[in-house]
């Protein structure tokens, strides 16, 4: 595939209520290479998509009488939250619940298809797949997120050994496999590795805080920490790629506006370790202030131009909402190289140029 990679994050989130079929579908057909789906599970252990455990404000539960009972208050990584959590479900009273869009006050076009698409499977997903890199004639590629898996070892219902079986079962663990696992803990990561993962990893990063594995244990480093040359070296012994804020490769001003790119990107390219940022999105509320168009948040932004800053700072790949906007940026950085002309900051160093 031609340059950096265009990750379809929760498939098309910006066109489609996330994590459903329909999401996935659209981000393959608008040009993603990878579909992103984040994992978590039902109470009797099978992988499912969504973006949480906490299923209150991506499916319709609150409308179930049957299920207000269920709504409870429990303590996911350290924080109380009160809502309907996967783990208090079958699989099949997940299928009774319809997706909703999560935000609704910035894609009021996407809750026309609230409550036409159900919770998908992790297999529904990757027999999708299959099926669209067939009529596409091209292979995409999965890469499944394990959210939240110290909460879920706790309440018994590990994600590692599941995932393990799925891809393996799909005939996808193999080191040539168009699949990278993904996580925000390391320890996981690490124990995947050590149980026969083959597939490629990649370390996803905070722009702030610890991994929850971390805090859990009393011990470990930081992300920041990790983002260190040091910490990357210790990445690179269990990962093939990290997964920084994109604010962690070039912050904002203390004006909002795009700062000078940071050394992650080179520092971790020094180690062989690809760096895939999230999140793009094109609405006005997710842009440094000079790419907004207006004060509505529904509006979309210079989303294009914000994505060549960043592609011309060295991304390997991009976490988009909206899969046919980064092509279409991918493609003008093939164009015109991957330094721009009118950078107004040297990536080597960080001094800003002047215009």
């Amino acid at each position: 595939m031609p340059g950096s990679i265009v990750i379809g994050h929760r498939g098309a989130a910006g066109y489609r209520p996330e994590h459903t079929l329909a999401s996935y579908e659209l981000a393959a057909r608008l040009g993603a290479d990878f579909l992103e789906p984040d994992l978590v599970v039902s109470g009797d252990g099978v992988l499912i998509c969504r973006h949480e455990p906490d299923i209150s404000d991506t499916t319709d539960v609150a409308s179930h009488p049957e299920f207000a009972s269920r709504k409870t208050t429990t303590m996911l990584d350290g924080q109380a939250v009160t809502g309907w959590f996967t783990q208090d479900f079958t699989l099949a009273e997940l299928k009774t619940l319809a997706a909703v869009e999560r935000l609704p006050h910035i894609r009021q076009h996407n809750t026309l298809f609230n409550g036409r698409c159900e919770i998908p499977t992790f297999q529904e997903l990757l027999d999708l797949r299959a099926r669209l890199s067939h009529e596409l004639r091209r292979e995409l590629g999965v890469y499944p997120e394990t959210k939240h898996p110290t909460f879920f070892a706790t309440a018994g219902l590990a994600l590692e050994s599941r995932l393990l079986d799925m891809l393996g079962r799909n005939g996808l663990n193999r080191a040539d496999a168009p699949v990278f696992v993904q996580s925000f803990e390391v320890t996981n990561l690490q124990q995947l590795r050590e149980a026969g993962l083959r597939t490629k990893v990649t370390q996803l990063l905070g722009a702030c805080g610890a991994p929850f594995d971390t805090v859990a244990a009393g011990s470990g480093l930081t992300y920041a920490e990790l983002c260190t040359p040091e910490g990357l070296r210790g990445i690179a012994r269990y990962a093939q790629g990290i997964g920084p804020d994109k604010l962690q490769v070039i912050p904002r001003r203390a004006d909002g506006t795009l700062g000078c790119p940071t050394t992650l990107v080179a520092d971790a390219h020094r180690v062989g370790l690809l760096v895939h940022a999230y999140t793009f999105r094109a609405e006005n509320p997710f842009l440094p202030v000079e790419y907004q168009s207006s004060a509505l948040p529904s509006d979309y932004g210079r989303a294009i131009d914000e994505q060549l800053t960043y592609l011309r700072a060295g991304l390997d790949g991009l976490f988009t909402d909206q899969a046919d906007i980064s092509v279409a940026a991918r493609a003008e950085t093939a164009r015109v190289g991957r330094v721009g002309r009118h950078s107004r900051c040297s990536p080597a160093t960080g001094a800003e140029h002047q215009d």
